[in-house]
């Protein structure tokens, strides 16, 4: 065995690694170790006859291209690359890298021509999944980086890499540098993209517009070949977004409808932005992260915004910290709280100028979340007696442990409340207005200031809210839908989409012969219930359709239908480990109207209603259609 080389060392963890040639005892019992670790990892049994000189030596490679699981780092080595000759042991270590899986290029300084060469040695990488590209134009002209960001964006497409992780943060690129990337966004290598963090990179409200136009086209491309973008994390912090940025991408949001995360930080917000931002996240019922620190809520954004968080289920952390939410939009949130929210484990409402009685009542909102590890209220005006009162009432909860430092707390001064408590609220509706007025004044503007460098927006057009029934602000009309990108990732928006003929392409393209594929349509469909008199009746309208035709079918198997569904819906248990959905809301909702139907059979409802009336903490969430339910049920 040659000094540094043996079996299978470039496919073993460098967990396994260590063990292997961790210094001990060289007798019988090092040696059967080794070779159980080597069965265990599947790689072929040998011992070890490495002098300490050869570890030492290969500790120094490993160290040298810092391999670990696929990846290959240069991260803050603070290399400058300017030029091919610059960049020859980087392409090196790349094109010997064999199943490069993640490139880490942070901290370093790449130009032109080194990105060029760079980028014709990623193009024989197909594996390559992740591009942990942050800080990685440290002192370049911003005229050098789309050039370089295009370059390395073709050597991923020609590569035919499928990345699910895309870092560009701290670029400091402005709306050009997006220019460098949308083809790569538009392109395969990105259909597959789960995470795109952009932070800090300045794009502004133009930056902003290019970006949502170009995840909406990935979107709809992915979606022709059948495997629909499904973004899960998005981070765009600090990048001057303002109004029509956040608007922009609110549209691209309510349209991939798959996001987790969104991080997006001190960008200008104002409530219009952020309700646009509250309708996306609606038909986002996944996300578990919202984090909008250091925007301009105001009360009209709070309640915007609480009403969404009425209807998502998975949110575990809540930042609306320096969102001057202020206190009635405060109470608007908790009320939101107190309703839903069964996973919050962070809600922060720091320095947003709530007053003693709005942070009680927000206190008392979080009684029941037995997940909450931090509730963070500092720097609002609660006064000592209000920071005293907030410990008592969480403390009663056995929850004292969750409050946050309120060691910043602006204070209460009693006579100023009492004596211009009515004004405050005049003026938080007047700065509303204000808002508004400036808003009208840019919109006005806007035409004058296109053709300077940005594209003419699309002329807007209006969505409804699914939940608060208000218009928000849109700016292009959505690609066509068709119904497997509805089934991929249902939303209301893209059901409507659909048009009249959604019940009959259901229909013929659900397996009604199957109970369990049935089941599967049925609660996608019944999914994206809403109160709105379109969505409502537009989901009813296919419900009916599909079980009609599936109850009338001698073939179909009813009492499998309704056992499948129970399981779904995480009533029944079951063997096969089935995932139950998130929401019994809109299933809840649908059945109440499906078991009033003449094609629902009658001899379910002994069934139906022994579940639906066992205690059931997801039912219980979900306490108002499951009394409708029930009512109807004891009625049949």
């Amino acid at each position: 065995m040659g000094s540094g080389t043996f079996p299978g060392m470039n496919d073993l963890d460098p967990i396994a690694i260590y063990v292997l040639f961790e210094e001990r005892d060289p007798q019988t019992e090092c040696c059967q170790d080794n070779q159980a670790v080597c069965r265990s990892l599947g790689q072929p049994t040998f011992v070890p006859s490495m002098a300490s000189e050869d570890i030492a030596k290969l500790a120094e490679t490993l160290a040298k291209t810092q391999v670990a699981g696929g990846q290959l780092s240069f991260k803050g080595k603070s290399l400058k690359l300017n030029t091919a000759e610059d960049a020859k042991d980087v392409i090196k270590e790349i094109e010997d890298f064999d199943g490069l899986e993640a490139l880490r290029l942070e901290g370093n300084t790449v130009g032109v021509e080194a990105a060029k060469v760079i980028a014709k040695a990623l193009e024989k990488k197909s594996e390559l999944k992740r591009c942990h590209w942050s800080d990685m134009f440290t002192g370049r002209l911003r005229s050098e980086i789309p050039p370089a960001l295009i370059s390395l964006g073709e050597g991923l497409i020609t590569a035919g890499a499928q990345l699910v992780e895309l870092d560009l943060s701290d670029n400091a690129f402005g709306p050009d540098g997006v220019r460098g990337f949308e083809a790569l966004l538009k392109s395969p290598a990105c259909f597959t993209l789960h995470e795109l963090k952009l932070n800090n990179c300045g794009m502004g409200i133009g930056g902003g517009k290019i970006l949502a136009a170009a995840l909406t086209e990935c979107h709809r491309k992915s979606s022709a070949q059948g495997k629909p973008l499904a973004l899960k994390v998005f981070v765009a912090g600090r990048n001057r977004l303002e109004n029509d940025g956040a608007t922009a991408l609110a549209e691209a949001f309510g349209i991939i409808g798959t996001l987790e995360e969104v991080h997006m930080p001190q960008n200008g917000i104002n409530h219009p932005g952020v309700t646009a931002l509250a309708q996306a996240f609606s038909i986002n019922p996944l996300l578990r992260v919202i984090n909008l620190n250091d925007n301009t809520f105001t009360e009209k954004g709070a309640v915007a915004m609480a009403e969404t968080l009425k209807t998502l289920r998975q949110v575990e952390v809540i930042n609306f910290g320096d969102c001057l939410v202020r206190s009635k939009g405060a109470v608007a949130i908790a009320d939101a709280v107190r309703g839903g929210l069964p996973k919050l484990k962070e809600l922060n409402l720091s320095f947003c100028e709530i007053k003693r009685d709005a942070a009680l009542v927000v206190a008392e909102a979080v009684a029941d979340k037995a997940e909450l590890e931090k509730l963070d209220l500092n720097g609002n005006a609660l006064g000592e007696e209000g920071c005293e009162q907030l410990q008592e009432v969480l403390d009663s909860f056995n929850m004292a442990k969750v409050l946050a430092s309120l060691s910043d707390d602006e204070g209460d001064d009693e006579e100023e409340e009492d004596e211009e408590g009515e004004e405050d609220d005049d003026e938080e509706e007047e700065e509303d207005e204000d808002e508004d007025e400036e808003e009208e004044e840019e919109e006005e503007e806007e035409p004058q200031q296109r053709g300077q460098g940005e594209e003419s927006a699309t002329p807007s057009r209006k969505i409804t809210d699914p939940n608060s029934g208000e218009p928000a602000p849109v700016l292009s009309s959505p690609p066509p839908t068709d119904l497997s990108t509805f089934l991929s990732f249902p939303s209301p928006e893209k059901l409507l989409r659909l048009g009249p003929k959604v019940s009959v392409l259901i229909v013929q393209q659900t397996d009604t012969s199957d109970p369990e594929k049935v089941v599967s349509t049925f609660l996608k469909v019944a999914s994206v219930y809403r109160d709105e008199a379109s969505v409502k009746t537009a989901v009813l309208d296919a419900v009916d359709a599909l079980m009609k035709k599936a109850f009338s079918s001698s073939s179909f198997n009813s009492n499998t239908f309704l056992t499948r569904l129970l399981i779904h819906m995480g009533l029944l248990k079951s063997e096969d480990k089935i995932k139950a959905i998130p929401s019994l809301y809109g299933p809840l909702m649908v059945l109440n109207h499906m078991v009033q139907q003449d094609y629902f059979p009658k001899s379910l409802v002994p069934l139906l209603l022994a579940f639906v009336t066992k205690p059931n903490g997801a039912l219980e969430i979900c306490s108002f259609a499951r009394h409708s339910l029930l009512q109807t049920l004891y009625k049949i």
